[in-house]
């Protein structure tokens, strides 16, 4: 799909001004051309192929860059005069009030934020339809949630998108999962301690077909694949430090330490390494991670492979 020279400079001013505004690294724009620009001319072309709204599920562990790439991608598709709509499903988290309702009556771990089971898939699939459906005179708030607060930002604060919708990008860390047996010993100390005999674990596996209803409306997945669950600790404590310079000054006692971090990723862990080793196969693009973060190779399924555009 050749580009104007015109539209070539323009996007490539997209970038640039994206490199700044997120304070990225000047290498960047070398990984957002070799990589981002591609993966944005192939939505494009799955968008002329299907011809109606384009549903892109992003996955990914905690700290792979999701919402990096989620961002960045919603501008090069702007540049191309497509309306995009960006929301993570850590927006769709339940109140920390009805998280609590949880932990009481199914399993005390269910206060914690992030498994199957702690989402509002009403309000998910409810937004999706409206997205869908959207016209010339539609104005849709998209939720927000607060991890500072760990809790959901009050409706008023919520963004407002206006108009019709080409693309929406669902992103998160279980997005896209596939239905999982997760009984068997204990693979950690969090699962050890308080749930030995399962029955947490047995409440998440539910969940997760539920969760199919939600992810069956992703037409295109990608997969930002990290190398392995040590990476993702790293990467995710990297990013709590990020989240703690931000917001200090407004909730001091909000942010997690090293060893409260620990122990939240492994509410995580189980379903992540089962991500790791099934999903690569099931998406439609893959991204792999090295150990420091670079994205070192794209991978696109042979039956959407459309090469570099």
């Amino acid at each position: 799909m050749s580009k104007p020279h015109s539209s070539q400079q323009l996007i490539q001013q997209f970038i640039l001004q994206f490199i700044r505004d997120e304070q990225l690294p000047a290498d960047f724009e070398t990984v957002a051309n070799d990589y981002f620009l591609p993966l944005a001319d192939y939505i494009t072309q799955c968008l002329q192929r299907r011809q109606q709204t384009l549903v892109v599920g992003i996955n990914g562990a905690q700290g792979t860059g999701k919402s990096t790439l989620s961002e960045l991608l919603k501008r090069l598709l702007q540049a191309r005069h497509l309306q995009c709509v960006v929301f993570s499903i850590d927006d769709l988290y339940l109140t920390r009030a009805e998280r609590a309702t949880l932990a009481r009556n199914i399993h005390p771990l269910l206060q914690t934020r992030g498994v199957p089971g702690t989402h509002d898939l009403a309000m998910g699939m409810n937004l999706l339809a409206a997205l869908k459906a959207a016209d010339s005179g539609s104005h849709i708030a998209i939720p927000r949630f607060d991890k500072a607060t760990d809790d959901r930002c009050p409706e008023p604060h919520w963004p407002i998108h206006s108009g019709p919708v080409d693309v929406i990008i669902v992103e998160g860390w279980c997005v896209g999962a596939p239905t999982a047996v997760l009984s068997g010993e204990p693979i950690n100390t969090l699962e050890q301690a308080h749930d030995a005999d399962g029955r947490w674990r047995a409440f998440i596996e539910t969940q997760l077909v539920e969760y199919q209803q939600l992810f069956a409306q992703i037409d295109t997945l990608l997969m930002l694949k990290a190398p392995s669950m040590e990476s993702v600790i790293e990467w995710r404590t990297l990013q709590e430090q990020k989240l703690r310079a931000r917001t200090q000054a407004d909730a001091p006692d909000a942010m997690m330490n090293k060893a409260q971090l620990h122990w939240f990723i492994m509410h995580y862990e189980r379903l992540t390494r089962m991500m790791l080793d099934i999903l690569p196969e099931r998406a439609d693009v893959v991204f792999d991670l090295d150990n420091e973060h670079r994205i070192v190779n794209a991978r696109y399924q042979v039956h959407h492979d459309l090469g570099h555009v």
